[in-house]
């Protein structure tokens, strides 16, 4: 394959590697990244071609180290130009890359370092290091581990235990001058990363997508979401997300747009306010933090700023509706929204798109389910909110809404290329060239996640309504947050009972910031426990509930020490009547009924949520 030079659009492009070139090529000049230096307290923008001097760089550093074509080389960093690099450096001398998330557990970190003999680590700090090293012991097949931020004092000790650690300095400074392209080049059929997904089991499993997989996926997403050069995205999503991955790295890099990476989470609010994004690629949890503010800033305001915004809401909802011709609510008017929308417009709508930075033109949710009350919002106040649906093993797109045809209520019509249909127990099934090569190493997952004539099964339900997908519900039991992440709840439920002291286990979150726990407590090894604690065993005041719930949650924690970070509770409630077949809370089997179980328990889950706080 010969590189792509600018006269080439991005349909003549095969492989991730090849994409990176061409825009470099096509656009040396324009900005790519914008990355904020806490030293020099400042935001540095890079070039693409600063990008390739860069990309050299790594390229160099890994060649050296003789690895053969498909080695698997791990990148545990954040959102960072550094991340680009090591990506596209080994893309380009077709190794593997695995993304992983750089808030991981170092257990869940070490079994993916092993389950796919990677060859190349890259992590941030030498402590990160450590802990992975003390919780997984032996990785024979792992030749280097490259440390990006500063070692430090503990460098020698490390270094005497195992040779092959470097610091990213050194290690980058002691590649050979870069090398011409190699041969044979990259190939579209070659693999190009395995992504860790938790899915339906206890142990991630590695999605294999080869170059054709992601970059036919890339242009399937252009022709929905049409992102220009003038562009700016903030990037915040992990890069092991490939949500982020596809839509948030390299669908700009094919537009030639810039992305800022965001400082944190912490500071997003800020960041919209400097970067001033016009795309954004979130999870519903941004919105849904948003939207809580919103709500708890017009309670403190009282009624008449609360009605001015109810109002606004109103008008600009049926604004919306007209536009994209969906039905109408009772009451809407025509002329009087238009007579009146410029005044709230400005009183109101515009100050909640300022707290995106005020010029968003494109904002895409997916990894969740969108709750719609928090969409009727953004989009009435003009936030142009677009939900999708997809999947790891789909590269991860398969449907969303347009600008120009969006029915919030749907995750949108199929994107071109990709075939979508109703199967048995009306499961949403998909084909097409962004469908994944398997999960690694597990040629059984593989099968069953397929039908019999080659359609991936999605698990989840679904009606398709002229063409735009809307999702009923899952067929296997299955969580999944606010953030997107998948969890198995049998798996963590056993996890906690493996500690004596909880009896029954119950986990919630679905569509929830992160996993809660309700327990029932043993009740011969509760009294000592109490007694440590110094609590009362049976009546206790707020203080007394606080240091109960610490050391429940610290028991928790030990026992799902092995799950992904994302799966382990962050907070428990507890009590010691126990669920039984009688109350029709468990089988005789001794299942839970979950959902007879949440409704019994609805306004404990909703003040377990409340308490723990947004």
């Amino acid at each position: 394959m010969t590189l792509p030079n600018e006269s080439q659009s991005i349909d003549g492009i095969e492989t991730l590697d090849a994409l990176f070139s061409w825009r470099a090529q096509a656009s040396p000049n324009a900005e790519a990244y914008r990355q904020f230096d806490p030293i020099a307290q400042q935001w540095v923008s890079h070039s693409w071609r600063q990008m390739v001097e860069q990309v050299d760089q790594w390229r160099a550093a890994i060649a050296k180290l003789d690895l053969a074509r498909g080695a698997r080389v791990a990148i545990l960093l954040p959102n960072s130009v550094a991340a680009i690099c090591a990506d596209q450096a080994a893309l380009a001398l077709g190794l593997v890359t695995v993304p992983m998330h750089a808030l991981d557990n170092p257990a869940s970190i070490g079994y993916i370092l092993s389950d796919c003999q990677t060859s190349l680590l890259i992590a941030t700090t030498l402590k990160q290091w450590q802990a992975i090293v003390a919780s997984s012991g032996a990785l024979p097949d792992l030749k280097q581990v490259v440390i990006v931020e500063d070692m430090a004092a503990d460098e020698a000790q490390d270094r005497s235990a195992w040779p092959a650690l470097e610091h990213v300095g050194t290690w980058l400074g002691q590649g050979a001058a870069p090398s011409l392209p190699i041969e044979p080049p990259v190939q579209a059929e070659q693999l190009a990363s395995i992504v860790y997904t938790s899915g339906t089991t206890g142990r991630p499993k590695g999605v294999v997508l080869s170059h054709r997989n992601v970059v036919s996926n890339v242009r399937a997403v252009m022709s929905r979401v049409h992102p220009q050069p003038s562009d700016v995205f903030l990037s915040f999503l992990p890069l092991s997300h490939t949500f982020e991955r596809t839509a948030g790295y390299y669908l700009p890099m094919a537009a030639g747009s810039c992305v800022a990476f965001s400082r944190s989470v912490a500071l997003l609010g800020e960041d919209f306010k400097i970067v001033r994004p016009t795309i954004l690629i979130s999870v519903p949890r941004i919105y849904e933090r948003i939207h809580a503010k919103i709500q708890e800033g017009l309670v403190q305001a009282g009624g008449v700023k609360r009605m001015l915004f109810e109002k606004t809401q109103a008008v600009g909802w049926s604004r919306f509706c007209r536009r994209q011709k969906l039905p109408l609510e009772a009451g809407a008017g025509g002329v009087v929204d238009a007579l009146v929308w410029p005044l709230l417009d400005q009183l109101v709508a515009s100050k909640v798109r300022a707290v995106f930075g005020g010029r968003l033109r494109c904002a895409v949710t997916g990894g969740a389910a969108m709750p719609m009350g928090v969409a009727r919002t953004f989009l009435a106040m003009g936030i142009p909110l677009l939900q999708g649906y997809g999947m790891t093993e789909t590269s991860p797109v398969v449907a969303a809404n347009a600008l120009d045809n969006n029915w919030p209520a749907t995750v949108g019509c199929a994107l071109p290329g990709v075939d979508v249909r109703i199967g048995e127990a009306s499961e949403l099934q998909v084909r097409g060239a962004c469908v994944m090569q398997g999960y690694w190493g597990r040629p059984e997952d593989t099968a069953l996640a397929m039908t019999a004539d080659g359609w991936l099964r999605t698990g989840d339900q679904a009606v398709i309504e002229q063409g735009h997908i809307r999702i009923s519900g899952r067929i296997k039991e299955i969580i999944v947050t606010s953030t997107g992440e998948k969890i198995a709840p049998a798996d963590v439920e056993l996890a906690i009972m493996s500690d004596p002291m909880f009896e029954q286990a119950m986990i919630v979150g679905e569509n929830r910031p992160y996993i809660a726990a309700f327990v029932v407590l043993n009740r011969t090894l509760w009294p000592a426990l109490a007694k440590e604690l110094g609590v009362d065993v049976s009546a206790m005041v707020e203080a007394d509930a606080t240091a109960v719930r610490a050391a429940l949650l610290a028991r928790i924690k030990d026992g799902c020490n092995h799950l992904p970070y994302y799966a382990v509770p962050r907070t428990v409630s507890w009590s010691m009547a126990p669920w039984t077949v009688e109350q029709g809370l468990i089988t005789p089997t001794l299942k839970l009924k979950r959902k007879a179980l949440q409704g019994r328990l609805s306004t404990e889950i909703e003040a377990t949520y409340a308490r723990k706080g947004k």
